[in-house]
């Protein structure tokens, strides 16, 4: 036996009676990651299992998948689900940190390079109400009486639209008692599977779906709507992002039916790997460092002007952002800003793709600002972790922002972030003023109004306090002493699980 099936032997015993899950997923890191969904994909199961939850993770079998596991076996042979649905199977492995995975494997819908639902020309997929209703269905397959897999979830994990089918599909076609309990996490509301009502015979979905109950959205079909309206259980992934998206400002169209929902809904905080972003042992850096070393932090930000064309200067400060370049994520209001951050002076240092226009502007600050601006179009891992390691101030003046990973990034490097009091960013980031630095809880800077004015006045008062070396130590060494793992949130999903299958389920 392998060392490998022999670890797997062992957590199957040690996992024996506990609950178990199907975690079903669009993306998984490393291999396919369009965002956050993809990191949490990769860090919240296997965190689970070590909670004591019998995990498995469902994501179609996408090329960087077959190639990763290119011995896969296949475990079930699933026939046409009807509709448009075609046959497809199941392949089960094991991915380096214990966790089982079974891929969906469909050539004709997932065997496609690049975004998992964006084509080269950057438009979506024509199919991707089949290519994700295949995933919704098979998930829904798998956790009702009539699996093909001797093992059976007693709770299916949606996550977004891309999943959100599956409850749907279970309240429709299930039969009464024949499926796990369902839990649906919204990692941005904003993306909602939205598709003409021709696809519902397409996806196999009878006719008495198509209400005002079901999946029908002003005359439209909507994955993450039937989610929301079917699931037994909804979470967000972070509590303020659970209040917001229950008011008709931020509920992007779904706020009603999220109040009304509001009884089973529950925000829990994302948490980030720790391991991989860990600054005293991360291989991308210049210099490891912790916080009774912060003065090794320097050498990261030498490296990281080098690297962009930046002047070598340590007397200024260096702003950052890694982001996607969206009216989302507040990145719009960076270049009305140009000459004040120029004046002030400041250094920036941006990595992004996202709108033309904006990827536009931006890189035109650069153009005019050499050796003071430097914007690299694209993403690259590397440079994520030498940025959030050397630039002194970490950017996100998100409109709406449903948890974030970056900020959590930035505060374990001892980089105090900048952030509009939205969402996760609320949740995370204690602005620097006179009580919480009194109360010693202060680490980082926020401002409320999503504009230039307001964005530049936190950054003035950031520079100042950059300023002020003792103040500008505690501020890094408050965020950096605060644990950002997963353990706490798998705590708290693996009891809401128990919940969904106790005595006082919903």
């Amino acid at each position: 036996m392998s060392g490998r099936n022999t670890t797997k032997a062992l957590q199957e015993r040690k996992l024996g009676g506990a609950i178990s899950v199907l975690f079903a997923t669009s993306e998984i890191a490393p291999w396919v990651k369009t965002g956050g969904l993809g990191d949490i994909s990769a860090a919240l199961p296997p965190a689970l299992r070590r909670a004591g939850v019998d995990m498995r993770v469902l994501v179609p079998r996408y090329p960087a998948l077959a190639k990763a596991f290119t011995d896969a076996p296949i475990v079930a042979e699933l026939p046409g689900l009807g509709g448009a649905l075609p046959p497809s199977q199941l392949r089960s492995a094991i991915t380096p940190d214990g966790t089982p995975l079974l891929l969906l494997d469909c050539p004709a819908l997932y065997e496609r390079p690049g975004n998992p639902y964006l084509g080269a020309d950057g438009r979506d997929w024509r199919d991707n109400h089949l290519r994700f209703g295949l995933l919704s269905h098979v998930g829904a397959l798998l956790a009702g009486t009539g699996t093909p897999l001797p093992w059976r979830p007693q709770v299916l994990h949606c996550n977004d639209w891309q999943t959100a089918l599956a409850p749907a599909y279970l309240h429709y076609l299930g039969g009464p008692g024949a499926s796990a309990a369902t839990l649906l996490t919204v990692h941005n509301l904003a993306f909602q599977g939205i598709f003409g009502r021709h696809t519902l015979s397409e996806l196999a979905l009878p006719v008495r779906a198509w209400a005002m109950d079901g999946v029908e959205y002003h005359g439209y079909l909507s994955f993450l709507k039937a989610g929301l309206q079917h699931a037994d259980w909804i979470t967000t992934v972070s509590p303020s992002y659970a209040r917001e998206i229950q008011t008709d400002a931020e509920g992007m169209g779904l706020g009603g039916l999220l109040r009304w929902r509001g009884a089973c809904l529950t925000g829990i905080l994302n948490g980030i790997d720790t391991d991989i972003w860990n600054p005293s042992a991360d291989p991308f850096l210049a210099s490891g460092y912790d916080a009774a070393h912060l003065a090794k932090k320097s050498a990261n930000k030498a490296a990281l002007q080098r690297r962009l064309g930046l002047d070598e200067r340590n007397d200024l400060p260096l702003l950052s952002v890694i982001s996607r370049l969206t009216h989302q994520k507040g990145l719009d209001l960076l270049p009305p800003l140009c000459e004040a951050l120029s004046a002030l002076p400041v250094q920036l240092a941006v990595l992004g793709s996202g709108e033309r226009d904006l990827e536009e502007t931006i890189s035109a600050m650069a153009s005019k600002h050499p050796g003071q601006f430097a914007v690299q179009i694209g993403f690259d891992e590397g440079l994520a972790h030498l940025i959030e390691a050397g630039a002194d101030i970490f950017l996100m003046p998100s409109r709406f922002e449903p948890c974030g990973l970056n900020q959590m990034y930035s505060l374990r490097y001892g980089t105090p972030p900048l952030v509009r009091t939205t969402g996760g960013l609320a949740d995370t980031v204690v602005g620097y003023d006179k009580a919480s630095q009194a109360a010693g809880t202060a680490n980082g800077f926020v401002f409320p109004d999503a504009t230039p004015e307001a964005l530049l006045e936190a950054i003035r008062r950031a520079v100042a306090a950059w300023r002020e070396p003792k103040l500008w130590r505690q501020l890094q060494r408050n965020g950096m002493a605060l644990d950002w793992g997963w353990t706490g949130p798998a705590t708290r999903y693996a009891e809401l699980y128990r919940k969904l299958v106790g005595p006082d389920k919903p």
